[in-house]
């Protein structure tokens, strides 16, 4: 009789209960617990009947009653033992717990308020029919953990739900629990469970949709009717058509946080341009032109790689670039191959950079990695110097090398060093002779290769040499003729 499947009644009680809900209302102004033995009696009677109408309907007025009374502890008993009847109704059971966590608002004390939300959890403790229900309770205690400023508490409540496998809860819901909590273990610190938890958002869910007409909007409508109406009773309820932009920007300011965290520039480059795709912010000048400037200053943060060479190249073919003529300018030096000495860029873009939030040219105690950045932007700019050295240099003292830097001989070769490391130039030093040669040596089977090459080139043009020569000839002898 406890199964989920909707069972044909073996008698009808509503007529009953129409009678008896209003005299145990009356009686319970009087005697609560003559009332609530009354309603008991019937609500037997209608569960082993299968009767759900009545059942849930019974199983309300009990609670009601007891709420009503303002006897909060004889609530959360009766909560519990009706939970517990033998061949109680899951339906029942769910109508019960909705209407309680309707309850708890009204509850005159926090203490009362917590062991409402207590008792709910326990009675939904393992209940696939009510999992929504527990998750939306447990939300409840996690948020009244937090406002008494127990951050840990709050985080590891929340976190014990798994929403993404509730089946009942929609798309948006589950979203909305999962954000709350990548947002209280970024708050707790926890930035690794806060990466994990993020990964379990689906980013197809914020994909932009393209904009529908009229007729089309009246199509979709008509088909989700026709599926809901086709729906079976253990299906899924169906996914709702709404705009999922406040979502996103909440998504992806949590995804910035972390990358910024952990120093991921190029994640926070990529993070900013999904950012840059929404209505929301292509509507407003003034937040297009935080979010591109924001774009173009990670993107050059970001460590020298094929993915960010490609990045960078996409960005500055962006037209948009054109309503911030300072950054646009400092990423055009970051793609051609020529040298910019970093005192003349610190001072034509360094006051600039610093009025933003993301630089700052001194330590500043509200944020620290704003000079780490400042400092990583120097790193690029002098990274870039040096492949662009070694892209027209095959060898190079080390004094002139030093100048074209602007650093010292001991920075010189630290720079040098990390970029022969990450494998991004090749590069030797040779101290006693304080020469740098950035061409790299081959072996004998490279040199008759390209030798090979080189000849085999050859013979093929001077090949078609002749037969241009022959063609010639043959022209010429035609032309005589006629």
């Amino acid at each position: 009789m406890s199964e989920g499947r909707l069972l044909k009644p073996d008698k009808d009680f509503t007529q009953e209960v129409d009678k008896q809900i209003p005299e145990a209302q009356e009686l319970a102004k009087s005697n609560v617990q003559a009332a609530l033995e009354k309603l008991s009696l019937l609500e037997k009677h209608t569960r082993q009947a299968s009767d759900l109408a009545s059942t849930s309907r019974l199983l309300v007025a009990i609670v009601t009653t007891c709420k009503e009374s303002g006897d909060w502890g004889l609530l959360n008993e009766q909560v519990l033992l009706l939970s517990k009847k033998h061949g109680q109704l899951k339906q029942a059971i769910t109508k019960m717990v909705q209407v309680v966590m309707g309850f708890i608002d009204e509850a005159p004390t926090n203490e009362k308020k917590l062991s409402v939300i207590e008792t709910l959890r326990t009675v939904t403790e393992g209940k696939i029919f009510v999992e929504v229900e527990r998750a939306r309770v447990t939300r409840m205690l996690s948020d009244m953990k937090k406002e008494q400023g127990d951050l840990n508490a709050a985080a590891d409540i929340l976190c014990e739900l798994q929403v993404e496998t509730f089946g009942s809860m929609d798309r948006r819901e589950k979203t909305e629990f999962i954000l709350e909590q990548v947002a209280l273990c970024i708050e707790k610190g926890d930035w690794t469970q806060a990466g994990i938890l993020s990964r379990k958002i689906s980013i197809k869910y914020f994909a932009r949709k393209p904009k529908q007409t009229p007729e089309q909007i009246e199509k979709d409508k008509k088909e989700r009717e026709e599926k809901e109406k086709n729906r079976g009773a253990d299906d899924p309820p169906l996914e709702k058509e709404d705009d999922v932009t406040d979502l996103k920007l909440r998504y992806y300011e949590q995804q910035m946080t972390l990358a910024k965290h952990d120093d991921k520039y190029l994640e926070a480059c990529k993070h900013y341009r999904q950012v840059l795709d929404t209505e929301f912010v292509e509507s407003d000048p003034d937040r297009l032109r935080a979010v591109l400037q924001r774009v173009i200053y990670y993107i050059i943060l970001s460590p020298h790689n094929n993915e960010q060479s490609d990045l960078l190249h996409r960005i500055q073919a962006d037209s948009r670039n054109s309503l911030i003529p300072a950054e646009a300018q400092l990423l055009k030096l970051f793609t051609v191959p020529e040298l910019m000495r970093w005192p003349i860029v610190a001072e034509k873009f360094g006051p600039h950079l610093c009025t933003t939030d993301v630089f700052s040219d001194a330590p500043s105690a509200e944020d620290p990695k704003a000079h780490t950045r400042y400092l990583d932007l120097r790193k690029r700019v002098i990274e870039h110097n040096v492949r662009v050295i070694a892209k027209y240099y095959t060898r190079i003292a080390m004094p002139r090398l030093t100048q074209l830097l602007d650093l010292d001989e001991e920075e010189t070769e630290s720079y040098i060093s990390q970029l022969v490391t990450a494998k991004t130039v090749y590069a030797k030093i040779d101290r006693p002779a304080r020469v740098v040669s950035f061409a790299k040596t081959r072996d004998a089977d490279e040199v008759l290769n390209e030798w090979s090459g080189s000849m085999k080139s050859l013979l093929g043009l001077l090949e078609r040499i002749d037969h241009l020569i022959t063609k010639e000839e043959m022209m010429a002898r035609i032309q005589k003729v006629h």
